[in-house]
């Protein structure tokens, strides 16, 4: 069954690499229909940052937890990229989804939508997506989709954090289904090392892009729950999990008590949090990383040299993350250009 596992991983990987989805999407999609798309984005972004600087880390997990619902699935669907047909075992498994705007929709009728699931319920600023969907209606009218709204502005929060840029292929369209129930499917902050590789597998995304996307978590903050395992009643045998520094424990112990009611406690991911800068990969060798699956970058070779190497170099976490990045933002599957991006059309 391992083996099994293992080689269907590879092919899930194999399968991505042929997939029509990303061919679709161009750096200059938008230059005779809208050529002011990145400047009405950046503004729209760069207005709410200067308000509230929360708001690119927010942006930035926004655009991971809207590509990241996606598996292959043995079910049909109307957002299906591509499928296979297994003529041993009559099943039919298909990619379904990724970077279609679905975590925007809100929840309709008895249909609860993405945003409404346990790990979204901290997702902010979709106002921002809001004000540059609506300049850009005005503009260029049912041109430009949601979902290259959420990839630009990811990318810009990024940039106004003091990270790298990049050009970002454009052309994805809005999908017309989001289920609160394939939320599950995020990766948890608890995974270990062996689900981490299995869930970026399964999204065509590798080794490398595991390191690398993780950084992300350079921006932000993280509540008491999705940490809370680590500091307190670990195991039998240790109250503290021993991959974390025990003086940073203690800490988190402060911040987060036993029966703790303050709704917002919890801790920000890095020491610089609103400055994107290669810090966390520092953090996790000093074992002062939050979440299980960010120090378990440490319990593999290949990973852990990956973690030395951007620790010490933020130039090569820089052009990684960037190439993750657009990897990660080409899966894509969605319909419809959207004319409310909190509603299907």
């Amino acid at each position: 069954m391992a083996s099994f596992a293992v080689v269907f991983s590879h092919f899930a990987m194999l399968l991505l690499s042929v997939l029509p989805s990303g061919s679709s999407l161009s750096l200059d999609y938008y230059e005779k229909t809208c050529p002011g798309v990145d400047f009405i984005v950046n503004k729209a972004v760069k207005s709410a940052a200067y308000k509230d600087k929360t708001v690119p880390a927010g942006l930035l997990r926004m655009h991971f937890h809207d590509c990241f619902i996606r598996v292959l699935s043995s079910e049909f669907s109307t957002r299906l990229n591509f499928y296979v047909f297994d003529k041993t075992n009559l099943v039919l498994f298909a990619w379904v989804k990724g970077c279609d705007a679905s975590v925007l929709l809100n929840s309709v009728g008895n249909n609860k939508a993405e945003k409404d699931g346990p790990p979204n319920l901290s997702l902010h600023s979709f106002f921002v997506i809001d004000n540059a969907k609506k300049e850009l209606e005005s503009y260029c009218p049912g041109v430009v989709s949601c979902a290259d709204i959420v990839a630009l502005a990811a990318r810009d929060a990024v940039v106004l954090s003091g990270g790298p840029t990049w050009d970002v292929p454009k052309g994805r369209k809005d999908g017309r289904i989001s289920k609160v129930s394939e939320t599950i499917q995020l990766p948890s902050p608890s995974f270990n090392i062996s689900q981490l590789q299995q869930s970026f597998s399964q999204r065509g995304l590798s080794l490398d892009d595991l390191v690398a996307l993780s950084g992300a978590h350079t921006l932000g903050f993280a509540h008491c729950s999705s940490f809370e395992g680590r500091i307190r009643n670990f195991c039998p045998a240790s109250n503290v999990d021993p991959e974390m520094n025990p003086s940073f424990a203690a800490s988190l112990r402060n911040t987060c008590p036993v029966n703790n009611k303050a709704k917002n406690a919890g801790a920000y991911m890095d020491t610089s949090s609103t400055t994107f800068d290669n810090n966390y990969y520092r953090l996790i060798l000093q074992k002062k990383a939050l979440f299980s699956s960010d120090q378990a970058l440490l319990n593999f070779p290949k990973t852990k040299n990956l973690v030395y190497k951007f620790a010490s170099s933020k130039e090569a976490f820089n052009r990684a993350f960037v190439n993750s990045m657009i990897k990660m933002s080409s899966i894509t599957g969605g319909q419809e250009i959207r004319k409310n991006c909190r509603a299907v059309n």
